[in-house]
């Protein structure tokens, strides 16, 4: 009998070693993290947060529960858990916990406020409650001003594009050039080019062709400036082995500059076109008739800033997506230098 009670417990000590490795695999807890599996875990804290949030939102009140702000949040949470999920690096899984984070306790405390404490005039800055119901009721018209504004906006920045990395290969290249043309360079791109807004307006025949000369402007002189500075950092010992391979000028720049100069390139482009973005809204705000910068501007003029919130955040969402994007299409053409 004692053998075989000792034969069991030893089976069921190697049962339990080969459930733990199979839950270890799978879906465990460990102090404050979740682990899917080997060497991957989630960070719990804003799962946590989450929860308390739900909690406080559903605590008994007078007034109903908000429940698109419950609904927002709960996307919020998936989201992170997805990034969790789906993540390779374990900076991105805390980075995406972290954001979810602020953004629970940002609308918290507004929910609280506003909708619980009510420090502040409703008529003003409302409850979220009352801005979300209004975001998704102004969305048709606030996206069919977006698409208006995104074309206006390719048009300028693809005309930089096109010009500004040619111009800035050939004169960062040749250095009688750059001497020549690196003044006007430091004095023209320190000029705001909100300033041509009121003469571009003026002068052109339609508003359409002044926004795209002013987002064409904003976006040109971060995309020139950076790439002569692309030009300028190329290692010399690169430019000896094209030397000693002869490369005719043409075959020089478009295969040793132009890809040495594309980090820089890429700086450029991501701050050309947040400068032309904000140029575009500016410009929309001053002489538009349509666009998402004129729906702030046309219900900032009737007082309506119930609608002025929604459009501010519509513009914050709109940024974040094209960030977004240039940010994965810049860590793509450049996986190599990574």
């Amino acid at each position: 009998m004692g053998r075989d009670a000792g034969l069991l417990q030893r089976q069921q000590h190697g049962t339990g070693i080969a459930m733990s490795g199979v839950l270890e695999q799978g879906l465990t807890w460990r102090g404050w993290r979740w682990v899917v599996r080997e060497g991957k875990t989630l960070p719990t804290f804003p799962h946590a947060v989450f929860l308390a949030g739900v909690a406080a939102l559903m605590w008994p009140t007078a007034e109903a529960p908000p429940w698109r702000v419950l609904t927002l949040i709960t996307l919020i949470d998936a989201g992170v858990l997805a990034a969790g999920l789906t993540a390779r690096r374990p900076e991105i899984r805390v980075a995406a916990g972290d954001v979810g984070v602020v953004l629970f306790v940002l609308l918290l405390a507004w929910h609280g406020v506003t909708a619980w404490a009510g420090l502040v005039d409703p008529l003003l800055i409302p409850a979220p409650e009352v801005i979300l119901a209004l975001f998704v009721a102004e969305l048709p018209d606030m996206t069919a001003g977006l698409w208006g504004s995104l074309a206006r906006l390719g048009l300028g920045v693809g005309l930089a594009l096109v010009t500004a990395i040619p111009l800035g290969l050939i004169v960062g290249w040749n250095r009688r050039l750059f001497r020549a043309v690196h003044p006007f360079t430091k004095v023209l791109g320190t000029i705001p080019p909100v300033v041509y807004i009121p003469y571009a307006i003026h002068f052109l025949p339609s508003f359409k062709l002044a926004a795209i000369l002013v987002v064409f402007v904003g976006a040109f002189w971060p995309l020139f400036i950076n790439t002569l500075r692309g030009v300028a950092h190329i290692p010399g010992p690169v430019i000896d082995a094209a030397r000693v391979l002869t490369l005719r000028p043409v075959p020089l720049l478009l295969r040793v500059i132009l890809p040495a100069t594309l980090p820089s390139i890429c700086t450029g482009a991501t701050l050309a076109l947040c400068f032309s973005f904000l140029m575009l809204t500016a410009a929309e705000v001053i002489g538009g008739s349509s666009g998402i910068g004129w729906y702030v501007n046309n219900f900032a003029d009737f007082a309506d800033y119930h609608r002025v919130i929604v459009g501010i955040l519509f513009i914050a969402l709109v940024v974040s997506v094209v960030t977004w994007g240039t940010e994965r299409l810049e860590r793509r053409l450049l996986r190599w230098h990574r």
